[in-house]
């Protein structure tokens, strides 16, 4: 029987659907009931337009967020995205535009700019780790080390930035870990009861943490196992033990300055929390350029 996977909840479609509900979350945390800052100073009728400036260097990610939050306040707002998610852009850039009522763009600036700033800081944080391995064929994993209820779009944040995706929840993916083993009281018995459950029939990850416990992953039939937080000494015997048997995993202590070194030494796979849970966001501005067709100059590098 081929092992395999539960299906992921992951696809753009659904991703998006699920991200307009934290559009509307955030929208109603922000306006409440109004801004009555914006209320009283600009009218209704009063249209204008701005750009959303790149402040630093970054990956983009996320920009129809902002596009999905002025258009869920005003349905006549027009977004104009200049990048497309995945693409790098230069400190002075204007990387989107928006149009219309003067009063809606103001309302939306703050979500639109809170949810891009996040989603291009984890692309970019990303992206600096896959550079420093894409000489080797390793893959830079996330993890569940996601900010609560906002996991699918820092996932999409993480494929942005050419990551891959680990598991997305519990429910796609058998991983057992310390906890599992401690409760079943072997790494042996643990196996030997998720196969009871699915018929052998899912794959199975187990997270060691020393050699014997690498060896009893490899005696069980493990498919992936993680070497969690090894030295690189014991990763190199924990390598010799497991001698192709399994797809590896390296997690725990990864960080720019030894995944390099981590990656040449032939596995498969690293993850690391940090490209969700520590990534910082990017500088990001929202700049009016424009009031009823009277332009105003914003600074741009060449």
């Amino acid at each position: 029987m081929k092992k395999v996977r539960r299906k992921k909840t992951d696809s753009m479609r659904e991703m998006k659907a699920y991200a307009e509900l934290l559009i509307k979350a955030a929208l109603a945390e922000d306006v409440g009931t109004g801004d009555v800052t914006t209320g009283p100073i600009v009218s209704p009728k009063e249209r204008g337009e701005a750009v959303f400036l790149a402040k630093e260097e970054f990956v983009v990610a996320g920009l129809f967020i902002a596009e999905r939050t002025f258009s869920l306040l005003d349905k006549k707002i027009v977004f104009t995205p200049l990048y497309k998610d995945g693409e790098r852009v230069k400190k002075g850039k204007v990387i989107a535009r928006v149009e219309g009522r003067l009063d809606s763009i103001l309302i939306g600036e703050r979500v639109a700019l809170n949810f891009i700033q996040r989603l291009c800081g984890i692309a970019t944080l990303t992206a600096k780790f896959v550079k420093m391995v894409s000489d080797t064929n390793v893959k830079v994993l996330d993890t569940r080390k996601t900010t609560p209820c906002m996991r699918a779009i820092e996932k999409y944040a993480v494929k942005a930035g050419g990551g891959y995706n680990h598991r997305y929840g519990l429910f796609d993916c058998v991983l057992i870990k310390d906890n599992h083993i401690q409760a079943a009281g072997t790494i042996t018995e643990a196996i030997s009861r998720v196969n009871r459950k699915y018929k052998d029939g899912m794959l199975i990850e187990v997270e060691v943490t020393n050699l014997k416990e690498t060896r009893e992953a490899v005696r069980c039939g493990a498919d992936i196992i993680m070497l969690d937080n090894m030295g690189p000494s014991m990763i190199d015997k924990a390598l010799k033990i497991i001698d192709n048997s399994a797809l590896v995993e390296v997690s725990g202590g990864v960080s720019l300055a030894n995944i390099k070194e981590v990656a040449r030494k032939g596995v498969d796979f690293i993850s690391i929390g940090a490209l969700t849970h520590s990534a910082p966001s990017v500088d990001i501005s929202m700049e009016v350029v424009s009031l009823c067709g009277k332009k105003r100059s914003v600074k741009q590098s060449c």
